[in-house]
């Protein structure tokens, strides 16, 4: 082979294993920017809160989570929503008492009994977590804040509306959610003690739900058959009054039975429309979630926070009701 040829083939090869190179780096770097490195995104928080409800898939307490998850986001807080299924008081002190064993920094719930609520709580912050009641007080316990409605005068605006629409003449019977949750008792005291001084109307019976659609309807159909008499009744929570309404039309005596009720669920809301239900007591769940957890957020800053904070409590009737309220509510939240 010639002098010229050999180093022709040699340039060849050369020429060859540096476009390889060449190939191999822009090859690399057109993998390693076209596959970019995974990335653990890990989400800090500055809180762990807990809302411990009465019963968890209550729709009235999915309100309140609403407005919580809301406050939470918007402040960077890591919000736990727990609580019994189905209403029951020792496993709400339970959810409570894991909550507070996992050392959360703050617990937020209702305070429904002050036998097992007051010692509970003041245990709770003897710890050094704050508590905060929604919904439901327990005023006797050491709890570092109030938010909700104010029950009695809740119960007072029901009965007076009772006595306006039915002017004065009604024989009532009432369906509560408890009889041992302070803030149902407080309903129907403040109910009873505005109808007392009206000689026309007589509150015939008082019966318990239990939190439950099952035992409202139940206990509405035997009031009815019971006590033909009846001509008014009063639902203190908020599935009480809806389910009076199922029965009432199911023995077609919504032109004859007046009915008031306790929130706005959308179903109260449309037997408010047909004129089955007559009036209902409108709190604001959302509002109380949402400033409960602002509060807490305060507590643990430092700041002080009123110790009693009474979220709106009025009467809505059909009247008072535009087609799209329930819309308008969410869009203004």
């Amino acid at each position: 082979m010639s002098r010229l040829s050999i180093m022709a083939y040699s340039f060849g090869i050369l020429f060859f294993l540096v476009s390889c190179s060449f190939a191999s780096f822009y090859g690399y770097k057109v993998v390693t920017h076209d596959l970019p490195k995974e990335e653990k995104t890990v989400e800090k928080y500055n809180y762990h809160f807990v809302l411990v409800s009465q019963e968890l898939d209550n729709e009235y307490w999915r309100l309140v989570e609403k407005g919580a998850r809301a406050a939470a986001k918007q402040y960077g807080v890591l919000l736990e929503y727990a609580g019994p299924k189905q209403a029951n008081i020792e496993d709400h002190v339970k959810t409570i008492e894991m909550s507070a064993a996992s050392k959360v920094d703050g617990i937020m719930t209702q305070g429904l009994s002050d036998e097992q609520f007051t010692p509970l709580i003041n245990r709770v912050v003897a710890k050094g977590i704050p508590v905060i009641t929604v919904d439901t007080d327990a005023a006797n316990s050491k709890r570092l804040a109030y938010i909700g409605t104010d029950n009695y005068y809740s119960g007072y605006l029901a009965g007076n509306a009772l006595i306006a629409d039915t002017k004065g003449k009604a024989n009532v019977a009432i369906i509560t959610g408890s009889f041992y949750a302070n803030h149902m008792q407080q309903r129907v005291k403040g109910f009873q003690d505005a109808v007392k001084g009206e000689k026309g109307i007589h509150i015939v019976t008082i019966q318990e739900s239990e939190i439950s659609r099952v035992k409202a309807a139940e206990k509405a159909n035997q009031i009815l058959q019971d006590h033909p008499e009846v001509n008014a009744f009063f639902g203190t929570s908020a599935l009480d009054g809806i389910e009076i309404a199922h029965v009432v039309e199911k023995y077609k005596k919504q032109d004859q039975i007046y009915i008031i009720a306790f929130d706005t669920l959308p179903e109260t809301l449309d037997y408010i429309r047909k004129g089955t239900i007559k009036a209902t007591v409108v709190q604001e769940p959302y509002e109380m979630g949402y400033k409960a957890v602002k509060m807490m957020i305060d507590l643990r800053e430092g700041k002080t926070v009123p110790p009693i904070v009474h979220t709106d409590t009025r009467i809505l009737r059909k009247g008072d009701l535009p087609v799209n309220y329930h819309v308008r509510l969410e869009v203004n939240r």
